[in-house]
């Protein structure tokens, strides 16, 4: 009982850890050459965090099958700092980036990816995730 206590423990930890796109919501229609704002926000946590980068893509499908994308992040619109910021009470911090769709960007589905690379805790163990997000290209 207590290894099942220990392991639920660090798992809900881990997850605390986790970053979430907030924007563009799913399934969003966006349109080639847009700037369009893409909320990234990471819930606080007790555990020490010093964030590291956020990278964003976008892949543009068409009508075929999107990568997942943590196989191709597609055409990177954003590769630096991430400092995410309490704005609303009531949201987790989080920082917006004004990207721009890309005007090549063929009509159909797309998936928006960003890799988030944070160090955890005292010993500082690097952590990457990779999110998406899918929206409508018209």
């Amino acid at each position: 009982m207590k290894t099942f206590t220990a392991i639920t423990t660090l798992v809900a930890t881990a997850m605390a850890q986790n970053a979430a796109i907030s924007l563009p919501k799913a399934g969003q229609t966006v349109k080639p050459g847009q700037n369009l704002t893409v909320q990234v926000q990471r819930p606080n946590t007790i555990t020490g965090l010093q964030e590291m980068a956020v990278a964003i893509g976008f892949q543009s499908c068409g009508s075929g099958k999107c990568f997942a994308a943590d196989e191709d992040m597609g055409t990177i619109l954003y590769n630096g700092a991430f400092s995410p910021a309490y704005h609303e009470y009531y949201l987790p911090p989080y920082e917006n980036f004004t990207v721009m769709v890309p005007a090549s960007a063929a009509a159909g589905q797309a998936v928006i990816g960003v890799a988030h690379a944070t160090l955890i805790g005292a010993s500082a163990n690097p952590h990457l995730e990779v999110l998406n997000r899918t929206v409508t290209v018209a």
